[in-house]
Order: C-alpha cells, then sequence, then structure tokens
C-alpha cells in the first residue's frame, strides 16, 4: 500500500495504516490469513516449530482464537501457548524499499501476552506485554532467501491475574460483568522499509499561550555530525511554522513558533476541540527518512473545581465504552467499525468517552482526532497487588503513554480503577504507594494531561475527584450533588459504593469533581443472554423516562462533568444505550437531547 505526498492532510490520511501519528508512504498489511497452531502440551520450541508449522490450522489475523471472526472460535484454555506463521515472498518486501540497504521493519500493534518472533528460523524478537506495540528489524537474516518465513509464539495463561488483563474472564465461561479472553495476535500486523536512519518515535506537544508546538523525536541510532531534522507545520494549504535542528546524539527536541498564533483576537482559529476538530500536519524530514504527521493545538486543566479545555470550562458529557465486541471480543472488527464508534458516539451527543479497561487501536484515536472527541485512556488492570504485578504495569503504562500522548483527543490518563489490583488501599501502605507511584510516574510522562489516581473510589494525588454512583433514584442523586457543600462531605466521607472517597491526607487544589460512572439502566428486548445491570426498564418508555431523569439529576448539580454506563450492551452487561449490534435503543435525537440537556 502506498500514500502519496498529495495526501498529508490528516483528514485524507490512509485510513488503514496502523500508526496514524508516524506514517511512512510504503507499506504492507499482513493482515489476513496465517497459519495456526495450539500448543496446549508446550511442545513447540523442543520440537523447532519455529522452523515451520506443521499440521497447521489456519487463523484470520488480527482476530484472537477465542472469537468467531478469527476463524478458530476456541474459548477453551488450549490456546494459553499458540502459534502462528507467515510465508512472504522476499520481492514482495524488496519492492517496498527505495535503496538496496533500506531496512525491512516488522510490526506488531499487540499480542497478548508474552511473544517471541522468528524469521527463516531466527529468533529476532522477544516481548512481554499484551497492550503494547513493538518493532523488529529483520533485513539482515533475509539473506538470499525468496521467502521470508515469520514464525510468532505467544503465550498467554488464562489464569494469571498479576498480568493487566482488564476484564479477561479467569473462568472458562464469562461471567457477571467479565468477558471471553484476548489471546494472541488481537492488533495489526505489517511491513515497511525505511532508510538505515529513521525516526523511531515522534511526539508533539503544543503550547496554546506561548503559540508554540515542541517535536521530540528519537532515531534508530547515533547519526553522524552535520546530519539534521527538519519539520514543517501546515494547515491546509498554509505553512505555519518550519525549522530545522542538528542532531547530535539518537534524539532531539525542536520548537517551532506559529507567529500567527500571536494574535490574541483570532487565535482560537486553529484550536482544537470537540465542536472544532483542526489538525495540523506535520511533514519531517531526516536524511532520506520523510514522516507525516499531525497535532492540534489544545490544553487541559482544572481550575475551581471546573474541567477547563482551552482554558475555559467545559463541560464533559462522557460514555464508558468498553471496546469489546462478541465476534471479535477485544480485536476491533475492522476499521471501519472503529469510525463509526466514534461517529455513534457523538450522535448521541458525547463530547468524550472513557476507554473502559482496555488499550485501544490507536486508529480509533486517529478518529477521535479528526472528528472531534475527547477520550479518557484507562490502563487494564491486574487483581492483585504483588510484586510482579505492579512490575509489569510499570512496564506497559509508559509504553502506553508513549503510544498515545501525541493524540490530541487523550485528555485524562487513567493508571488504575475502582482499587482493582489495590482492593486493601485504604488501610495497605504497598498499595496507596503504589497508587501514588502510578499518579506520580503518568505526570512525570506526561504533564499536559490530567491524571485519575484510581478512578471511582480511594483517591490518593488525583486532577479529578471521580466518582462512582449506580443510584437508580433520580431523587436522591439530585440531593446527593446539588451543592458544592455536599459534593464536598461526600468526598470528605465514605462515597455512594460504601468505600471512603479521598484518602487521608488528600487535598483539595480546586480538583473538578466528576460522576464517572453512573446510570447502567438495564433495557434488552429480546437478549439471548442472562443480563446484568444496576436497575431495570421494561419498556422503551420506562427507559427513556429513567434515563431522562437520573441524568438530568446529574447535571441539575454541581458536578464538572459525568460519563454514562455504558455505551453498548456487552454479554450479559445489557446495559447500553444501544444494543450488541450498535442499534440505538432510543432515537438518536432522543438522546441528544437527554445528554446535552436540552
Amino acid at each position: 500500500m502506498t500514500e502519496s505526498s498529495t495526501t498529508l492532510n490528516p483528514s485524507t490520511f490512509h485510513p488503514d495504516y496502523p500508526r496514524p501519528q508516524l506514517r511512512r508512504s510504503n507499506w504492507l498489511s499482513l493482515d489476513g490469513s496465517w497459519a495456526f497452531k495450539q500448543d496446549p502440551a508446550n511442545a513447540g520450541l523442543k520440537e523447532g516449530w519455529f522452523r515451520g508449522l506443521a499440521e497447521a490450522a489456519a487463523i484470520t489475523v488480527p482476530y484472537p482464537p477465542e472469537s468467531q471472526a478469527s476463524g478458530v472460535g476456541d474459548t477453551s484454555f488450549d490456546n494459553q501457548i499458540i502459534w502462528y506463521q507467515k510465508d512472504l515472498a522476499v520481492a514482495e518486501l524488496r519492492a517496498l524499499q527505495t535503496q538496496a540497504d533500506d531496512e525491512i521493519l516488522l510490526h506488531f500493534g499487540a499480542v497478548d501476552f508474552e511473544s517471541e518472533v522468528w524469521v527463516n528460523g531466527q529468533s529476532v524478537y522477544r516481548h512481554v506485554g499484551g497492550n503494547t506495540p513493538f518493532s523488529v528489524e529483520f533485513r539482515r537474516v533475509l539473506g538470499g532467501s525468496e521467502t521470508a518465513t515469520i514464525i510468532v509464539r505467544a503465550h498467554d495463561n488464562p489464569l494469571d491475574v498479576e498480568k493487566p488483563r482488564g476484564k479477561q474472564d479467569w473462568l472458562p465461561e464469562p461471567h457477571v460483568i467479565w468477558y471471553e479472553r484476548t489471546s494472541g495476535i488481537w492488533q495489526s500486523v505489517w511491513c515497511e522499509a525505511v532508510p538505515t536512519t529513521y525516526v523511531t518515535r515522534l511526539h508533539t506537544e503544543a503550547n496554546v499561550p506561548g503559540a508554540t508546538v515542541t517535536i521530540e523525536f528519537e532515531l534508530n541510532k547515533w547519526v553522524a555530525q552535520g546530519t539534521t531534522f527538519s519539520a514543517t507545520l501546515s494547515y491546509g494549504d498554509e505553512i505555519l511554522a518550519s525549522g530545522s535542528v542538528l542532531v547530535i546524539s539518537d534524539r532531539g527536541r525542536l520548537t517551532l513558533e506559529i507567529e500567527r498564533q500571536r494574535n490574541g483576537q483570532h487565535c482560537e482559529q486553529l484550536l482544537w476541540s470537540p465542536e472544532n476538530p483542526r489538525l495540523i500536519t506535520i511533514e519531517v524530514e531526516v536524511g532520506a527518512d520523510k514522516v507525516a504527521s499531525y497535532t492540534g493545538l489544545r490544553s487541559v486543566g482544572y481550575a475551581h473545581g471546573r474541567f477547563l479545555l482551552n482554558d475555559r470550562p467545559y463541560y464533559t458529557r462522557s460514555v464508558l465504552n468498553q471496546g469489546y465486541r462478541t465476534a471479535s471480543h477485544l480485536a476491533a472488527p475492522s476499521v471501519e467499525a472503529l469510525k463509526e464508534e466514534i461517529l455513534l458516539i457523538k450522535a448521541l451527543g458525547f463530547n468524550s468517552a472513557r476507554l473502559h479497561q482496555k488499550i485501544e487501536d490507536p486508529r480509533l484515536a486517529f478518529f477521535a482526532d479528526t472528528l472531534g472527541l475527547m477520550l479518557w485512556v484507562e490502563s487494564p488492570s491486574s487483581y492483585t497487588t504483588s510484586t510482579r504485578a505492579i512490575t509489569r504495569m510499570l512496564s506497559e503504562w509508559p509504553t502506553v503513554i508513549d503510544r498515545f500522548k501525541s493524540h490530541p483527543s487523550v485528555t485524562v490518563w487513567v493508571p488504575l480503577n475502582e482499587s482493582w489490583g489495590v482492593q486493601h488501599i485504604s488501610h495497605e501502605r504497598r498499595a496507596r504507594h503504589y497508587a501514588e507511584a502510578m499518579w506520580h510516574l503518568t505526570k512525570s510522562l506526561d504533564g499536559s494531561r490530567l491524571v485519575v489516581s484510581n478512578d471511582g473510589w480511594e483517591l490518593t494525588s488525583s486532577d479529578i475527584w471521580s466518582i462512582h454512583d449506580y443510584e437508580g433514584s433520580p431523587e436522591v442523586l439530585s440531593d446527593r450533588y446539588e451543592t458544592a457543600e455536599k459534593v464536598d462531605a461526600l468526598l470528605n466521607g465514605v462515597g455512594p459504593a460504601g468505600r471512603r472517597m479521598r484518602l487521608s491526607g488528600v487535598e483539595d487544589q480546586g480538583q473538578p469533581a466528576m460522576l464517572t460512572e453512573f446510570g447502567g439502566i438495564t433495557y434488552a428486548p429480546g437478549s439471548t443472554h442472562d443480563t446484568w445491570g444496576y436497575s431495570t426498564a421494561g419498556s422503551a418508555d420506562e427507559f427513556e423516562k429513567h434515563l431522562r431523569s437520573v441524568v438530568r439529576a446529574v447535571q441539575s448539580g454541581q458536578l464538572a462533568g459525568f460519563c454514562y454506563t455504558q455505551l453498548r450492551d456487552t454479554l450479559r452487561e445489557a446495559n447500553g444505550l444501544v444494543d450488541e449490534a450498535g442499534v440505538p435503543k432510543l432515537p438518536l435525537e432522543t438522546y441528544r437531547e437527554i445528554f446535552q440537556g436540552k
């Protein structure tokens, strides 16, 4: 696949490209049919399966073998160790190269949980972490062969509760709010050719009042003296700024001033928001490597109990999005489905979505950037506070931040949720130190966004006082949040779920209070599942009346925003605004009236 230089406007970027903010022109998708083999006896390494799989079945990548979309559909524990094989014609890979010595990169979006990659029988990479991408250089192992045989071994222990697994069930059958597992390759695989010196990371950070964009970059190696990194910012046909910097190692930064932003009377014409998702194109060049990217000028913060977007109070209307589909599990059904999800959320009347217990495909963030939707990125949880669990989280979470930190749509990080994995945080020092450390680590890696330390309750240091409240009575909700004094009293005491809210010693410095989970009304006519929810409606009229009343109760209080549970029915959790197929349970205009407070 190719992208010409005439398609650098982010709105016209090739939507299939799996890494939206570091794009090159020539690439090859490896999604589709692969050979597949289960290894329940763990015999593959001893028997040399990395040289080639015999008597293998077929699987459609990137769908996990537990899913029907993969063509396998096996939800048993036999997928603990699985193998994949893809044979490529070397001539097809060489066709991607501009120069004969160009490197060939093999990219994996995500493989759950531990993986090893071989090319033509040689081990080229090992990776740990089921939610993070990795890349492999493999031109050196091709030699004079005509075929490149790629073998992947994935190990995903279904009983391991020390890894960030989110809502993947540890039981053979899904129960209550947990779902079928996702093992192995579950995000896109692709190849591309790069020069011998190439960009490996590219991040941007906008200083809105300073009218600057800072570009941080990393290269694959230290470079020779005299190498320059050049970048141009443009909006449509207008060049906003350009410049270059001398590279003296394998990384650097370049700050560009956007002079037109100095005029405060029209500085908002370039700012990004859900209502006006304006994006600035970035063209980068280092030696022979040419990269296309984009950024958005926007800031987030808080003051006097309000969430701020571009330094203005902004009421957050969010919905909880679990990102799970019955047919494809955690894998996206298609790239088009990611776009449709953003469009659906906006059509329902929301300006934000909380991506719950899952690290999404970055193309979802791309569509949020281009279409205008704020995102909360939340880590999948482990279920215990052990040394291994903490170590794994500290290893994966920085890579998640690295993957999403340049998307203007991402406004909030959530490393922990409802004390999952820190169940005894209210009285266990170790758990509290861990939560505090995650907040400080996140702030140190990205100081430009808000961070929620432990969403829902038992909060340590946090930029948002987040509350989970599934009270079904609108009268109780209205009374509970009607004044700032009542909200403050709740935060200083025991919350709706019977947990302490702010732990001792945590101070209020003007952070906004938000109801980040509420509602959860089950209305599921014709559902084939044993449904589960927090309250139940027996008809569409009853559902609309109940939904309207609880949302109005929340909107009429002193909160800075809300997150409704949830977007889509998911197995037993039939409390979605739409069913599993995405069909709205009420007319879209009714939802917009309700959630926009009209």
